[in-house]
């Protein structure tokens, strides 16, 4: 069977939104992906949906896929994570966009289960002791952070997206559905692989990998950006082939550039062991890999091998971590770091004389050195520099208290004191996040395909 051209538009909520249609103009591809979600992004879906429950879901979307309806009347699929914490209420938003856009007929794909947070109260209720969700890194146990808990998502994989795409689905929204799976899953159903079919998993898995970021593949944030065309760098796209080797490649005029060297920082970027790369849909190794240049823009990857899944999912969990807040004041003159500190000292000294200094703090002046904690050295004879002051507490007064005692710097600092037309800081909720593991037995997932 011909190779399956997989696109992905857009690396994170908050990308390009007129990334999706630009490249479907550029480009042919068979399958348009776009990825919504990291830690952060639930959270923030939590909070939007404890005000309006209809809410919850990348609204973002919207937006994209009103823009890409010509490319769906052509017959393009569509596959997305956007669904968030709520992917029934963002499918009912959609396919009301796409009645009225007078496009009906298509089939539309709803996953649902990937929400574990019942499954969790449920447990940490009945047995306050229990060893199950404890943290991946350190091992803690989650009973103190339990009754915070705020959401608890299962990265699921390939199987109910594939299940929809198998019944004729055009599209597929679902919620914390992981990065690579997007590509995985119509790989699969495109070439009918079984679920065992572990090598091929795994060379979808790695193109899925490979474009789950966005641009960078292309260019983005590389270490050589400044010596590329950084201007409307392409988002990638993956030629995947019946054995689940890709080439990696760009739509033609557009910026940035496939080579070795994009494709192999991005095959490092945020995998832990090369060699044990954990997924919900394989295992991979990254380690018998080949990746060649094959013409301008192309990439052949390919040589990569699975072995099964572990028995878990994992979780992305967040918790309410109290409430935070960030001040920023511009110090120009001589001996401009020596005076913002001093600056800070004043503010801090404050808060513990009044018995509101917070449980954590950081001061950075920026411009010497602080916000890479110190890596290139600190400067001290700077002209000018950015003092920044982060608090963070479980008491909302204590941040508040902070929030008020910048801005009097602004007539009681030193001179040269500017940058303060924002006014005070706003205090916003803080949220931490929590990985852990989840049986896969204890996650019920659903597809279902309704048509628009």
């Amino acid at each position: 069977m011909n190779s399956l051209k997989v696109a992905n538009a857009q690396g994170f909520w908050g990308d390009d939104n007129d990334a999706p249609a630009r490249l479907v103009a550029q480009a042919q591809v068979d399958v348009l992906t776009l990825d919504y979600l990291a830690e952060v992004s639930m959270s923030i879906l939590a909070k939007q949906k404890s005000r309006d429950p209809s809410l919850g879901y990348a609204r973002d979307f919207l937006d994209v896929l009103k823009s890409l309806v010509p490319f769906l009347k052509a017959g393009g699929k569509l596959v997305t994570n956007a669904g968030g914490l709520n992917p029934r209420a963002c499918a009912d938003a959609a396919t009301k966009l796409l009645t009225d856009a007078g496009l009906t007929g298509l089939k539309f794909g709803i996953v649902t289960g990937d929400d574990v947070l019942p499954e969790m109260k449920r447990e940490c209720e009945s047995n306050p002791q229990t060893k199950r969700f404890s943290h991946i890194e350190s091992n803690a146990p989650i009973a103190g952070v339990f009754p915070k808990l705020v959401t608890a998502n299962a990265y699921i994989g390939a199987a109910p997206i594939v299940e929809c795409l198998k019944q004729g689905a055009q599209i597929v929204v679902g919620g914390r559905i992981a990065d690579p799976s997007l590509v995985v899953a119509p790989a699969m159903a495109h070439f009918g692989w079984s679920s065992t079919d572990w090598d091929n998993i795994a060379g979808a898995t790695i193109a899925g990998h490979l474009i789950e970021c966005g641009t960078q593949s292309v260019g983005g944030i590389s270490s050589h950006w400044m010596e590329i065309d950084h201007h409307n760098i392409g988002f990638p796209i993956v030629e995947v082939a019946s054995d689940g080797s890709c080439i990696v490649t760009k739509p033609a005029g557009t910026g940035g550039e496939v080579t070795e060297r994009t494709v192999k920082e991005q095959l490092l970027y945020e995998i832990g062991d090369p060699g044990n790369y954990l997924s919900p849909d394989a295992t991979v190794s990254f380690l018998t890999l080949n990746v060649k240049q094959e013409d301008n823009n192309r990439v052949r990857v390919s040589g990569a091998t699975g072995s099964p899944m572990t028995r878990f999912f994992k979780v992305s969990a967040t918790y309410a971590a109290g409430f935070r807040a960030a001040g920023m004041l511009t110090i120009v003159g001589r001996d401009a770091v020596k005076k913002a500190r001093a600056a800070a000292d004043v503010v801090l000294k404050k808060l513990q004389r009044d018995g509101m200094m917070p449980a954590r703090h950081l001061v950075e002046c920026l411009g010497s050195g602080d916000a890479a904690c110190g890596l290139g050295g600190i400067r001290e004879d700077l002209f000018e520099t950015v003092l920044r002051i982060s608090v963070a507490d479980d008491r909302k007064p204590v941040v508040d208290y902070f929030s008020k005692q910048m801005i009097p710097l602004v007539t009681s600092g030193p001179q040269g004191t500017t940058g303060y037309a924002e006014g005070r800081p706003n205090v916003r909720e803080a949220f931490a996040y929590w990985p852990c593991l989840i049986e896969r037995e204890c996650v019920n997932l659903s597809a279902e395909v309704i048509t628009v």
